[in-house]
């Protein structure tokens, strides 16, 4: 089963750098038109720089039936356990 990763920063910061297989769409666009680019029967996870952005989206969006969650640490715990883990 592949997961469905959102990146909700804005594209330069998803163009320096981002996870494997995640998708970029800003929270702005998600908010406004969540139903253009989710649907309620997946789940999917999100993620900001450091989780608190993705965090309130997230439960935006629980709010309105969608399934999400919060990629805690955001972009910047990513890196440093993907650090962590090359040792």
């Amino acid at each position: 089963m592949e997961k469905n990763i959102i990146d909700i920063r804005a594209k330069y910061a998803y163009d320096d750098g981002h996870i494997e297989k995640a998708v970029n769409i800003r929270e702005d666009l998600l908010l406004n038109n969540p139903s253009f680019y989710l649907n309620k029967k997946d789940i999917y996870y999100l993620y900001c720089d450091t989780g608190h952005r993705s965090r309130i989206v997230a439960n935006k969006l629980n709010s309105l039936g969608y399934k999400t969650l919060n990629i805690e640490g955001g972009y910047k715990n990513y890196l440093l356990e993907k650090n962590e883990s090359s040792f």
